[in-house]
């Protein structure tokens, strides 16, 4: 009798730890829920939430909004989220000090015989300050050209879908869902100006925002040409043929110019390496003669 009470027993001891441990599961999960909707959720790795308690600082959210360019540049490189602006924060901050550090250490145990000891960590100091908004300059840069190049492909595909019949909001839905592979960039900025647009506001404001946000010439013309269909509801197809030309002959502009510029600095890579060979080729057997003559 005692066996099968005894079995019972811890059949229903563990079903209770099973049952503790679905309600502790579940609370953990709707904790998680709760934090991300709040946009409080670390990373789950200790460098992470490192960077996010650095970025999160006074002195880390201080160094970003202090500075408006750097505002404006995150946000042409896609960075507008709080988590994302703490991270850059954090790189603000930490850079510097790991450059002053790595500089002492170098400079104590290779050069410790060094007079002026201070130059060194200070000109890391300040190269580490500038490093992060250089290569956020050079991100940008790099995303406009990305997204300006996107433009050419994304004006056909655009009056395609207007032939067929679509209006300009569906259009751009259907462009911001099917083309990820083709227009990363470009369907990224759609998607925004498209959840922006379901919470109620009106897509041709919210276009001219994405033109003022970016600052792509390209991106703005087509942006232009898009709210003059939307208010006037129609003869933009010419404004876009003629734009995909004018975009087209701009390229072949910008190809010409960077055919000329690799064709001067050929000359003069030329000139450098190759002259002075032909020079030897050509002229040493003629100094060489009139060497020896001139010895005889």
């Amino acid at each position: 009798m005692t066996t099968p009470l005894m079995i019972s027993a811890l059949l229903l001891l563990g079903a209770a730890a099973l049952l503790l441990t679905g309600l502790l599961e579940q609370r953990r999960r709707a904790r998680q829920i709760s934090r991300r909707l709040e946009g409080d959720l670390l990373r789950q790795n200790r460098f992470g939430n490192l960077l996010q308690v650095l970025g999160d600082s006074k002195v880390g959210q201080r160094s970003v909004k202090l500075d408006n360019e750097t505002q404006s540049l995150l946000n042409r490189v896609g960075w507008r989220s709080a988590r994302q602006r703490s991270l850059f924060a954090a790189c603000q901050i930490g850079s510097p000090l790991l450059l002053l550090a790595l500089t002492v250490l170098l400079q104590s145990v290779f050069f410790p015989a060094v007079e002026k000891q201070w130059i060194a960590p200070l000109f890391a100091l300040g190269v580490g300050y500038l490093l992060p908004k250089r290569l956020l300059v050079i991100a940008v840069a790099r995303r406009q050209k990305q997204l300006a190049s996107e433009i050419g492909t994304f004006i056909p595909l655009l009056r395609i879908l207007f032939e067929s019949g679509m209006a300009v909001e569906q259009a751009l839905r259907v462009l911001s869902h099917e083309g990820q592979a083709l227009l990363p960039v470009l369907t990224y900025e759609l998607r925004l100006v498209l959840s922006r647009v379901d919470s109620g506001l009106e897509l041709g404001e919210e276009l001219n925002k994405a033109t003022q946000l970016l600052a792509v010439d390209e991106f703005t013309d087509t942006c232009v040409i898009l709210q003059q269909l939307l208010y006037q509801g129609g003869g933009a197809m010419k404004s876009l043929l003629a734009l995909k030309q004018l975009l087209d002959d701009r390229r072949l502009t910008r190809l010409q110019e960077y055919i000329s510029k690799m064709s001067a600095k050929m000359s003069v890579v030329m000139m450098l390496f190759l002259f002075p060979a032909l020079l030897i080729v050509l002229a040493g057997p003629g100094f060489t003669a009139l060497a020896k003559a001139l010895g005889a």
